[in-house]
């Protein structure tokens, strides 16, 4: 009774660690950059605003919860946003984030995310 236990405790803290990596690696860089793009073009409601991190941070959690939910069911839909290594049972968090990492795909993605605000960093301070 008690291995039972300790086997859905860990199947559960397996599943929490997944979809943490995925809210924080993969679909919270997509919502802080959209946030961050309003604000460069004159959203000026944004301004000092906390309601936009609150924002953010829902709607990474949602991203990722659905993400999470619906992409072993569909891998096609979800091949950019589902990462089957970060529920990989065997491997430790960093392990995850390792094996996450090396992969081309996901390179491209982080490339892309410091490149694109790279960009934004330059306009902002050029504008003002």
């Amino acid at each position: 009774m008690a291995a039972i236990a300790t086997a859905r405790k860990f199947r559960l803290h397996n599943a929490l660690e997944g979809l943490v990596l995925t809210a924080t690696l993969q679909s919270f860089p997509t919502f802080a950059l959209a946030a961050f793009l309003l604000k460069l073009c004159g959203d000026h409601d944004l301004s000092g605003d906390p309601g936009v991190a609150i924002f953010v941070a829902i709607a990474s959690f949602t991203h990722a919860l659905l993400a999470v939910t619906l992409g072993p069911s569909f891998p096609t839909l979800f091949k950019t946003v589902y990462e089957p290594k970060f529920f990989e049972a065997h491997l430790s968090l960093s392990e995850k984030i390792t094996a996450w990492r090396t992969q081309p795909v996901a390179s491209l993605q982080l490339v892309t995310i410091v490149l694109l605000l790279s960009v934004m960093a330059v306009v902002a301070a050029s504008v003002g």
